[in-house]
């Protein structure tokens, strides 16, 4: 059975990546050690009801102590209401209420020589850890490092060039970077899945962003007969499974039914989903 773990965790560092996109550290060692890639937490600040309910944010990366121990997780996010406002006043020493892990993660896969991470806005946070884990150079929730794949890359695109986050963690990592920008100012002129598309074929596709990008990526993949995973970022209320809010529709032998994100993803097969439906 998978820890839970209900904290309040003091800040390490928040720090500024792009425009409006942060990263924070937080000092929570047993969610450090439990929690796996594409899996993510609960946040919301102790003391405060406005916002009263927590937003979920996926696990960036662990942080490991001397020993290589877990002993905090990043996690990155970009400014778009009240708790993200919040989040960026927050400096070392602060604390938030977080709980998890939460969610299923990513699934194993057997090795594979390519797979490619295809990340839109700010759907590139769940990728980094699933990079290092992907390549074998770090261990979460408990397993070894074991290496699954040969190669990883990231395609990412974004509206402009001052919103690419983490660039530079992602090729530090070993993964080779694509970047597509809408207006031009950063690698591809276009969508991420056009500059996808312009490549190779890999064996395997695992996507995160908004929807249209997500649809996008679920029909390339069906046209190139390559399995494909996506990471939803449907909002959530309670993050455990119980209020409902998070659901999305999935086919069935008689039809389609409602799945809880939440706790039946956020990961789900690309061809399970019923967008049409």
């Amino acid at each position: 059975m998978t820890l839970f773990v209900h904290a309040v965790a003091p800040v390490l560092e928040n720090i500024l990546l792009a425009r409006q996109t942060y990263r924070i550290r937080l000092h929570c060692p047993e969610l450090a050690r439990a929690i796996r890639p594409g899996q993510f937490v609960m946040i919301r600040l102790p003391g405060h009801n406005d916002p009263l309910l927590g937003r979920p944010f996926a696990l960036y990366d662990t942080v490991l102590d001397d020993a290589g121990q877990p002993i905090a997780l990043d996690v990155v996010y970009l400014v778009v209401g009240k708790l993200t406002g919040l989040l960026a006043a927050l400096r070392p020493g602060d604390h938030v209420e977080i709980w998890g892990p939460l969610g299923n993660g990513f699934p194993d896969f057997h090795f594979l020589d390519h797979i490619a991470l295809i990340a839109g806005g700010i759907g590139q946070t769940p990728f980094l850890a699933h990079v290092r884990d992907l390549l074998g150079t770090r261990g979460y929730g408990g397993r070894p490092p074991r290496r699954i794949t040969q190669r990883v890359s990231l395609y990412y695109g974004v509206r402009t060039a001052d919103l690419a986050a983490g660039v530079e963690d992602f090729r530090a990592a070993g993964a080779t970077v694509h970047l597509a920008t809408d207006d031009g100012t950063l690698g591809f002129h276009g969508l991420v899945t056009q500059l996808l598309e312009s490549h190779a074929p890999p064996q395997h596709l695992v996507g995160c962003g908004p929807e249209p990008m997500l649809r996008a990526l679920a029909q390339l993949a069906r046209r190139w007969s390559v399995p494909c995973h996506l990471s939803l970022e449907t909002p959530m209320a309670c993050g455990i499974g119980i209020c409902f809010s998070c659901v999305t529709r999935v086919r069935t032998a008689e039809g389609w039914d409602y799945r809880r994100v939440c706790v039946d993803g956020p990961i789900f097969e690309a061809a399970s989903l019923a967008w049409d439906m």
